[in-house]
Parts: C-alpha cells; sequence; structure tokens
C-alpha cells in the first residue's frame, strides 16, 4: 500500500515516528515522508522517499536561530504561541499536501497530530487520513489537566477547581486562533469550527504515541483517539558512541541530556555539572546540536559531546537529567531509570508530572541553585525507592510497547475496502 506521512521539525517530534516509517517499509509498503529538507536524511535513512514543503515552513538545518522563541514566555503563552503558528500556516501546508496527493495517491495520510493543515488538506479532498502524536495530547482532554499547566491529579474540591479553571484558560487560548484555521477552510470550501482541537475530527483514528500507563487515567479521549504506545528512536545524526572512562570505573554513569531545540538551556546544564563535580559519578552531558561546546566549563568527572546515542547510553546509566521531553521521559522509563526533571516548557513539566505523582523521579525549576540540584541528585543516587517506582513505571509502559499494534492497525486503516481480510467462518 502506499502511505503518505506528513510532519514538520517541531523539536523531537520526527525521531519517534521514523521507527514507524521503517517498519512499514520493511513490510513491502511505499512510503514518502513529507516534512523540512532538515529530516531529510533520516527518512531516507528509514527507506521512504523524501518530499520537501514547497509553501509551508521548510527548515533546511537545526541551527537555534530557527528554533521559536517559546521559551522565552510562560508555559501557555507558548503554547498559544505554537497554536497561533499551526493556524496561521494550516493553508500552506494544506495545499502543499493536496499538490502531492494529486501528484501521487495515498491510500493513507499519517499526519503529525498537532499539525492542522495536512489534516485541513486530507478534509478538503476526502482523503483517507489517520494521525500520530508522539507525546501526550496537545489539545486539552476532559478529566485532566491541559498541556502547560503542570498539574497533577486533582484529589480535592479545590485541585478540581484550579485544573477545570486551567482547562478553559487553555481551550480559550487554542481557540484564539480559530479565525486563522476558519479562513483557510473557508478558502478551501470547508465549514467553520467551532474549537481549534475539531479539526482532528478529520482523521479516521487518532493515535497518541505514549502508554496508556503513562497518561493520567481520568483522561477522556476524544471518540477517535487511541493509544499507541510509546514511540522510540534515535535520530540518524546522533554520534557514535565510545565510552571515555575506563571499564574498571564503577561510579554511577549520570547523563544529562537536554532539548534538541535551543531553550536557552546552557545556564542549566552548567548548573547540573557544577553539581555534580563533587560527586562520585562519571557525568555525560550531550548537547543535542542547540547548545555549543564551548559555553559550558566541565568539570573532572564531567565529559560533554555534541550528541550520542541515548538508547544506547542508558543501558549503562544509573540516573537521568532532563528537561522532560516526552521522547526522553519514555526512553528513561523503558531502562527503568529515575530521573530529574528540569523542565522549560511545552509538555515537559505535563511529563514531570506523570513522573513524579508514580515516585520515579523529581522535579526542579530551571532556576534551581547548584546546591539544590546537588541535593537532588545525592537524594535519587541514595534512596532506591526511586528506583523502585521507576522501574514499576517502566514495566507497564514497556508491556504496551511491547504489545503495540500499531503498524497492523495502519496496514488495515490503508486497506482499500475491497481488500479487508475476510472473518473465518464459524
Amino acid at each position: 500500500m502506499n502511505f503518505l506521512f506528513a510532519t514538520a521539525h517541531l523539536g523531537g517530534n520526527v525521531s519517534p515516528i521514523v521507527p514507524v516509517v521503517q517498519s512499514l517499509v520493511a513490510a513491502g509498503h511505499a512510503v514518502r515522508f513529507m516534512s523540512d529538507d532538515v529530516n531529510r536524511a533520516d527518512a531516507q535513512a528509514a527507506g521512504a522517499r523524501f518530499r520537501s514543503w514547497v509553501r509551508a515552513p521548510n527548515r533546511v538545518d537545526r541551527a537555534r536561530e530557527g528554533d521559536p522563541p517559546d521559551w522565552s514566555v510562560s508555559d501557555k503563552e507558548g503554547i498559544g504561541m505554537v497554536a497561533q503558528f499551526l493556524a496561521g500556516t494550516a493553508l500552506a501546508y494544506a495545499e502543499d499536501t493536496i499538490d502531492e496527493l494529486r501528484r501521487e495517491p495515498a491510500d493513507l495520510v499519517v499526519g503529525f497530530d498537532m499539525l492542522l493543515g495536512p489534516m485541513l488538506g486530507a478534509e478538503a479532498i476526502g482523503q483517507k487520513l489517520a494521525l500520530l502524536g508522539t507525546m501526550i495530547s496537545f489539545f486539552p482532554l476532559p478529566g485532566i489537566a491541559p498541556l502547560g499547566s503542570g498539574l497533577g491529579i486533582a484529589r480535592n474540591a479545590q485541585e478540581q477547581a484550579l485544573l477545570d479553571a486551567s482547562r478553559a484558560e487553555m481551550q480559550a487560548l487554542f481557540d484564539s486562533a480559530l479565525p486563522e484555521l476558519n479562513a483557510a477552510r473557508a478558502r478551501l470550501g470547508l465549514a467553520p469550527l467551532d474549537h481549534l482541537a475539531d479539526q482532528c475530527n478529520a482523521a479516521s483514528v487518532h493515535w497518541l504515541g505514549t502508554a496508556r500507563a503513562f497518561d493520567f487515567e481520568q483522561a477522556v479521549l476524544r471518540p477517535n483517539m487511541r493509544y499507541a504506545g510509546p514511540l522510540l528512536g534515535d535520530p540518524v545524526w546522533a554520534e557514535p558512541w565510545a565510552s571515555p572512562w575506563s571499564t574498571d570505573d564503577d561510579r554511577p554513569l549520570v547523563l544529562a541530556g537536554f532539548s534538541t531545540s535551543f531553550q536557552d538551556h546552557a545556564a542549566v546544564l552548567q548548573r547540573v555539572i557544577d553539581a555534580s563535580a563533587s560527586l562520585p559519578v562519571r557525568l555525560l552531558v550531550t548537547l543535542g546540536g542547540s547548545i555549543e561546546p564551548s559555553e559550558l566549563a566541565p568539570a573532572p568527572n564531567t565529559v560533554v559531546v555534541r550528541s550520542a546515542p541515548h538508547l544506547e547510553i542508558l543501558k549503562e546509566a544509573s540516573l537521568v537529567v532532563t528537561h522532560g521531553g516526552h521522547g526522553t521521559v519514555i526512553a528513561v522509563l523503558l531502562h527503568r531509570l529515575p530521573m530529574l526533571i528540569i523542565p522549560h516548557g511545552r509538555d515537559q513539566a505535563d511529563n514531570a508530572v506523570r513522573v513524579t505523582e508514580r515516585g520515579a523521579g523529581l522535579t526542579l525549576s530551571r532556576t534551581a541553585p547548584t546546591e539544590t540540584i546537588r541535593a537532588a541528585l545525592v537524594r535519587q543516587l541514595n534512596d532506591p525507592a526511586f528506583r523502585l517506582a521507576a522501574g514499576a513505571l517502566g514495566d507497564a509502559v514497556d508491556a504496551e510497547w511491547r504489545a503495540s499494534t500499531l503498524i497492523a492497525d495502519l496496514e488495515a486503516l490503508a486497506r482499500p475496502l475491497g481488500k479487508l481480510a475476510r472473518p473465518r467462518s464459524g
């Protein structure tokens, strides 16, 4: 069958999708990957044919000057900034998607669930569409706090009122971008929507690329939403890893890895280095391309690298310090490791609270001083309860990862009605 994946360079959202593409290619399907030119190598490494955005924004490199400045505002304002971008670019993404489908039809378009334009384009021409996210729900859901709030489970009436107010505020923030989306819909002959999130209803299925066990069970999913299980993958640009430490060095390995996009986090990384300097640990700091090595001053027990394959290094690690991006958090849990999370925005505080509610880690403010970071590291290295909790949550996440039927489900959805498998008689 023929699949068209439509995504964009919006942070760490491409690497988790690449293994899905690779699996479909290995099964013999034709897969096109439509995205920013900066993701060409990832797509081609998976065996997909690459297509660039033409009218829509098209990043050609990972230079931090091109990253959104959402780190400079509050978490809620940052989410609103993203919503305005998605609505404002919807028509350009939609027209590019329509042009590509007219050039070569697809049995199924698989769109990134934050990118409104490809959904809009598919709806306009009656194209079968699925959505595949790479984290918890971007749009607010009943029952739980919205993205960007960092709130946990409501345990009393006061907390429930705070959660409801936060969800209503975030819904209004999203819908402030609705006029631009509805203008794009009108250009394509479609009726207006009541809410920005309603654009997702154009999809037959909307998969969340996370584990049900990781999300809060109080979440009420939209009718077409499903949990796909976690998606996992290292970027193809990650440099090969060879440990610089002696094989008989038994100091615990602490991995510090923050965002691959710029969030003004060099100062936090330096405080992590300073906090670890007096501890009996080996500290590996991976920069991900958003921070230059020259911006940091390593301690004697610290190694700083531009990039490295986290999935390989996590096999040796004892503790992880992270910004709390979903891909990193899930990878750490699958390795049953505790983590210290220092959120900088986006979904990071929301992932952090899902970890701390289960006792699998600690969270600190990005302004936490060196002494506070050191105390948190010491506490987690010395208290086995964190590792036990991370193991329990990791076991549940891993069970969903191993049981995922996402590839078969995508194939079944793409299959023309005349080729659906017939049920066995009896």
